[in-house]
């Protein structure tokens, strides 16, 4: 079955699942490659995405040499330690990475619209478990890695990105929601279109590289998915996290992942990758069933 002839299968069986897809993309490393969508390839919120992208950036970072995963936190935002919970100078950025901080605090509101300093409130919540001990996912983690990132460049997260990911992938003048302070939202907020998501897939599938330039250390890439948790969840594809991404129960694959079906899904095995946008209102697992029942086989 042809890669065309399994997309348009893939998008019958999307419509008639009602999955709420808007467009789906695929990039392979043969040259093959396709789209099928609904609407225009807008830029809009991917969510969760942004994590991973956030995670890209502490890599970047790392490589230069100027910090360590194993950095206690407090280490980086030293201005925050005199409000912070007993127990949270042990917390890592690796930790943070790892979603294992032992730190329960939720971001209130759905809207980033918080008084006073997130990151300030998310290090003085007391502690709910020794970090590194117990997987809680939450938004908080990366807001604060990306306070990091701006203590150590001078610069915040959005901007430290522009020359060194979003412009050599053709990503131009992309926006992230802020903080009341000013600063980008990490965990959710950049706004990206499908087409822009498969290229930082394909960075993640060429190991760190995109068009022979070498943007993220190779062997980040390789600890982002090597370096993982077990999340407890029953789902197949959600038992594994990483450095900000998941990895999937199948083909060695892993994935960006963003509430509502916003999938930039790696495909080591296959040299391809598949980006989706979407608004799923159902579990966004049916979307990666999908895709594995009609566009994996296709790239066999």
């Amino acid at each position: 079955m042809g890669l065309d002839a399994a997309l348009d299968r893939f998008w019958a069986a999307a419509q008639a699942r009602r999955l709420g897809i808007d467009t789906v993309q695929v990039a392979a490393g043969d040259g093959r490659g396709g789209e099928r969508r609904r609407i225009d390839d807008i830029r809009r919120d991917v969510f969760s995405v942004s994590k991973t992208v956030t995670s890209l950036a502490v890599g970047m970072l790392e490589g230069d040499g100027a910090l360590s995963l194993d950095d206690p936190v407090l280490a980086h935002l030293p201005e925050l330690a005199d409000t912070a919970a007993a127990g949270s100078e042990a917390i890592t950025v690796g930790h943070l990475l790892r979603m294992t901080a032992g730190n329960g605090y939720r971001w209130p509101g759905d809207d980033g619209d918080h008084p006073g300093d997130p990151a300030r409130d998310f290090l003085a919540a007391p502690l709910v478990a020794e970090p590194g001990s117990a997987y809680h996912y939450r938004g908080g983690n990366t807001y604060v890695l990306g306070r990091v990132v701006h203590s150590i460049s001078g610069l915040d997260l959005r901007d430290f990105l522009v020359p060194r990911l979003f412009g050599p992938l053709g990503i131009q003048n992309p926006q992230w929601l802020r903080c009341p302070l000013g600063f980008p939202l990490g965990a959710v907020g950049l706004q990206l279109r499908t087409s822009e998501i498969i290229r930082i897939a394909q960075l993640l599938l060429h190991e760190g590289t995109y068009d022979g330039q070498r943007l993220v250390p190779g062997d980040y890439i390789a600890r982002m998915t090597a370096d993982a948790t077990d999340t407890g969840r029953a789902e197949p594809d959600s038992r594994t996290y990483g450095l900000h991404v998941w990895r999937c129960a199948r083909d060695g694959a892993w994935r960006m992942d963003g509430i509502y079906g916003q999938f930039g899904i790696v495909l080591p095995g296959h040299r391809a990758c598949v980006g989706v946008t979407a608004h799923c209102q159902g579990p966004t697992t049916n979307i990666l069933d999908c895709v594995w029942e009609h566009i994996v086989p296709a790239l066999a």
